[in-house]
């Protein structure tokens, strides 16, 4: 393994702890796929989850302008499947802080009482994975809202759809890239033509 893991490496990390299953899976949309990606099915197992967030941390590392803030970094990711990723690159740099937003009863992110930011205060934002970017995009909103600034952007996978919203020029980090599922509706998908067993995933 790398000091900063490959493409190759992530990617049989991924398969090797089950995270990345190839297969015939039902999405709670009702669309199928031929593929599944929960990165925190890898995160689960210490030595693994110290691999991806050290090095993802070292890419963090490489940009001057992160660096010199390091001591007074938060990092803010969306919980839960963000929550692992940040502790580990927070220990990694020894920033200065974690914490994290939820998904309330409606549908938008809040931060838990307490946990607020100053204005100023210089963010990263976190995650496993950047695919529709939807939590994101309204962690970036609400941290700014309160005056921080938001200095980069880190996920252990980067599987953007064509509807994935830009970042534009803040600095964005990754270990691996993958295509995107294209998933499809059950009258029109070729594995259920071909009575490939089926099998329902909740997320």
């Amino acid at each position: 393994m790398h000091l900063i893991p490959t493409h190759d490496e992530v990617v049989r990390l991924l398969r090797q702890t089950g995270a990345l299953r190839d297969g015939h899976y039902e999405y709670p949309n009702g669309l199928h796929a031929d593929e599944y990606l929960q990165v925190a099915l890898a995160m689960r197992y210490f030595q693994h989850a110290k691999t991806l967030s050290v090095g993802l941390s070292r890419c963090l590392r490489a940009h001057p302008e992160i660096r010199a803030i390091i001591p007074e970094l938060s990092i803010v990711a969306p919980a839960t499947g963000g929550l692992p990723v940040a502790y580990g690159i927070c220990e990694a740099l020894r920033a200065h802080q974690v914490y994290w937003s939820e998904e309330s009863e409606d549908g938008t992110m809040r931060f838990r009482q307490y946990l607020e930011q100053l204005p100023g205060e210089k963010v990263l934002l976190v995650d496993d994975i950047l695919r529709t970017g939807r939590k994101l995009t309204q962690l970036k909103e609400m941290v700014e809202a309160k005056g921080a600034e938001v200095v980069g952007l880190a996920v252990v996978i980067y599987q953007p759809t064509p509807k994935t919203p830009d970042f534009g020029p803040l600095p964005f980090y990754y270990l691996a890239k993958l295509d995107a599922v294209y998933a499809q509706s059950a009258g029109t998908c070729e594995l259920c033509k071909q009575g490939v067993p089926l099998e329902k995933v909740w997320v």
